[in-house]
């Protein structure tokens, strides 16, 4: 990185140390909870805002239990805040009849449906796609933290791991709905057989999105990005494991 970059960067960090992760956490915390309640007192189905919340207090219950020992950093907080926020707006229309067509038109002049075409509201896959988008780089500094993984595992695992649950989630989805009777208000299918598959492809498309900009702004930054590259993929040890490593373990 080239002197001048570092002066351009030093103001910056000024203004980040007067600002302590854990103040940033609770502010954001604070802003969210306040949204929370808001978009919570009259949501257009109780039973839909219910369920779409489990997430949301589960993802609460996790950064409040490790902000102490694992505290992100303001980046990760702030993607995670954006999306929770997004959702919200979601959970309170349900995902289904979220007006963003009027507010487009209110706002530009434009009906985003008529402009593209659209022939369903499409603020959910909008949010799957944020999922991606939001949720890849902070699963990317819990390995990179707790797993030390490196070069190029540090990117395809965050991949690997927003691809999972974005599965995941569409598998609860289909439970809750089959055995709970949530029905179409939460699973927000709007008649689409493969609404699914499109949801998990475009969240794997916004992790993706994420760790290839993570890479490119690393690849600016850190002498040795090559290096650890390359490290990373090298063969660390040739002995295969299996039954042959449950037979040296035995051993033993």
């Amino acid at each position: 990185m080239s002197g001048r970059t570092r002066a351009r960067i030093e103001p910056i960090r000024s203004l980040l140390r007067a600002i302590p992760h854990r103040s940033y956490l609770f502010g954001l915390g604070a802003l969210f909870g306040a949204i929370w309640i808001g978009l919570g007192l009259v949501p257009r189905d109780r039973a839909v805002w219910l369920l779409e919340n489990v997430p949301v207090v589960l993802i609460a219950i996790v950064i409040a239990a490790c902000h102490r020992r694992l505290p992100l950093s303001r980046i990760s907080y702030t993607l995670v805040f954006s999306f929770l926020c997004l959702h919200e707006v979601g959970a309170h229309y349900t995902y289904g009849h979220v007006p963003y067509d009027r507010w487009s038109e209110a706002l530009l002049g434009v009906r985003l449906d008529a402009l593209f075409d659209w022939e369903r509201n499409h603020y959910d896959r909008f949010l799957h796609f944020l999922y991606g988008l939001s949720m890849a780089y902070p699963i990317r500094e819990v390995f990179l933290r707790v797993a030390n993984v490196r070069g190029f595992w540090g990117y395809f695992l965050p991949l690997d791991l927003t691809m999972s649950t974005s599965m995941l989630y569409e598998l609860i989805e289909w439970l809750v709905a089959v055995l709970g009777g949530a029905g179409p208000a939460y699973l927000a299918t709007q008649g689409d057989p493969w609404d699914a598959h499109k949801d998990m492809a475009l969240a794997s498309f916004g992790a993706l999105l994420a760790m290839s900009f993570t890479a490119l702004i690393n690849r600016w930054l850190q002498r040795d990005f090559a290096r650890e590259w390359v490290e990373s993929l090298r063969v660390k040890s040739t002995r295969p494991l299996g039954e042959d490593e449950a037979v040296r373990m035995a051993r033993k």
